[in-house]
């Protein structure tokens, strides 16, 4: 599967960006969105299951992101609002054969396929 994201750009804190995902190849499993900021390691974002049934995010951007998928598409989605600085970084689209849940959805190393990342830019 091949993974391109795009969306990205520079806001000002407060300010909202759309991220798109768009997967070629035989798409299964779980679809997640995973950031590096400069200095740092790489950091779980959300997750949507194959179904879109599930969605997962981490603490920091619960209630400010929301991710979903149009499978008919091919197609995930984050949608960022109430952008903060710390949320700079480049944003990677992530894929995942393996059954995700929430004992593992936030293991950034289940995610074996990879985007090349967008660039996110909150300033203050």
């Amino acid at each position: 599967v091949q993974l391109v994201e795009s969306g990205g750009g520079s806001v000002q804190a407060g300010g909202s960006l759309r991220l798109t995902c768009s997967a070629s190849g035989f798409v299964t499993g779980t679809l997640a969105w995973i950031r590096v900021a400069s200095g740092k390691e790489r950091e779980f974002v959300a997750a949507i299951t194959k179904s879109g049934g599930n969605s997962f995010y981490a603490e920091s951007v619960k209630g400010r992101f929301t991710v979903s998928r149009d499978n008919v598409k091919n197609t995930m989605y984050l949608q960022m609002r109430d952008l903060k600085p710390e949320d700079t970084a480049v944003y990677y689209c992530a894929a995942t054969p393996m059954i995700v849940d929430n004992r593992n959805y936030y293991r950034t190393n289940l995610y074996g396929s990879w985007g090349q990342g967008s660039q996110v830019t909150v300033s203050s």
